[in-house]
């Protein structure tokens, strides 16, 4: 366990979750679900018994810094990495592996994002320490795979040799295809959604973005000398913008030739949209998710998230998202939220301050 490492991506803003994730409080911080904790400290909290907390990164957005501190107080300031620019996946990803293997090149890595929902933890568990203990004995890349239940273009698709084996080798590797494909992917029996979970080792992570990243590999390398000291902030604040803006998945995953998958169900979902939320979230006798001080009138099939200090009365909605906070109110049919993103951005131009 000593060698084991998990690496918590918190720098995303989560636009299709507006208004609720803004760009000053994204959803990774927010109590989503209600339980008391938000989705970044469950997520924290997940890995328990699988790697002590001492060897849990966070990689985030420079100015998210303090609500990292303030939520995951047990971490130390090297344990929490500041990206100075967005730049995707791949270079959070290179910079937090290339960051541990300095200090242990044995290391066998988890990357998870901060903002999943897993409804079974003990399973998730279970799967995780299956693709661990095949990261410890080959020089692989690992994904998890979900049993896929639509033909949702927002996810990543992989192509598994069917075989007897936990671990699978993967054949094919599609980040986000047009609907007709995802379609096709769903009829053939054999794709499953990347759940963007990874586990590898550093060996295997920094052979693969040296083939496929060098310039990232090469920035990250040189940066080896830095970790751990006074130099590691300036360091990275000076190369990160060299950076290209570039997804794991589309940089290494879908090129390279020892990637494998693990097929798993423990109540996923990436908690993306409204909808999203309103497919795992309890539901009362009118097919209703609610919370916030409330009456409701003929009113069936809506996610409602509203202020508890504030009452909405509501009459006559029938499969709609309704959400407000701070200063911001969002309508809008579940069918549609493909629109959030349009709406913020029209938003933005009225006020940085709402978006």
């Amino acid at each position: 366990m000593q060698n084991t490492y998990v690496i918590i991506m918190a720098g995303g803003v989560g636009t299709r979750f507006w208004p609720f994730s803004r760009t000053n409080y994204p959803k990774q911080f927010h109590d989503v679900l209600g339980t008391g904790k938000s989705m970044l400290q469950q997520t924290v909290e997940r890995f328990e018994g699988i790697c002590p907390i001492e060897n849990i990164y966070v990689v985030t957005n420079h100015e998210y810094e303090q609500l990292v501190t303030e939520q995951l107080p047990l971490l130390m300031p090297d344990q929490i990495l500041l990206e100075p620019h967005r730049r995707n996946t791949a270079p959070c990803i290179a910079y937090a592996c290339y960051k541990i293997g300095a200090k242990n090149p044995d290391a066998n890595i988890v990357v998870a994002p901060a903002d999943h929902i897993i409804l079974k933890e003990e399973t998730f568990r279970d799967t995780i320490r299956v693709a661990l203990g095949a990261t410890r004995q080959e020089d692989i890349l690992v994904t998890l795979g979900i049993q896929p239940t639509r033909p949702d273009t927002g996810y990543g698709y992989i192509q598994y040799i069917p075989d007897k084996r936990m671990v699978k080798k993967v054949k094919t590797f599609t980040e986000k295809p047009h609907l007709d494909l995802a379609i096709q992917f769903l009829e053939s029996g054999d794709f499953v959604w990347n759940a963007g979970i990874f586990v590898w080792n550093v060996r295997a992570l920094k052979n693969a973005v040296t083939s496929f990243l060098p310039d990232i590999a090469e920035l990250f390398g040189e940066g080896e000398k830095y970790y751990y000291t006074q130099e590691e902030v300036p360091y990275i604040n000076k190369i990160y913008s060299h950076c290209g803006n570039i997804s794991i998945d589309n940089g290494i995953m879908e090129k390279a030739d020892n990637v494998h998958v693990v097929l798993s169900s423990f109540g996923w979902s990436d908690l993306g949209t409204w909808k999203s939320l309103y497919e795992v979230s309890e539901k009362d006798e009118n097919q209703n998710v609610t919370d916030g001080n409330l009456i409701l009138h003929d009113t069936q099939d809506c996610i409602i998230k509203t202020p508890a200090d504030k009452l909405v009365a509501i009459n006559g909605l029938h499969g709609f998202i309704v959400a407000e906070y701070d200063d911001v109110l969002l309508i809008c049919r579940k069918e549609e939220e493909q629109k959030v993103k349009e709406l913020v951005a029209q938003a933005r131009e009225l006020n940085p301050k709402y978006s």
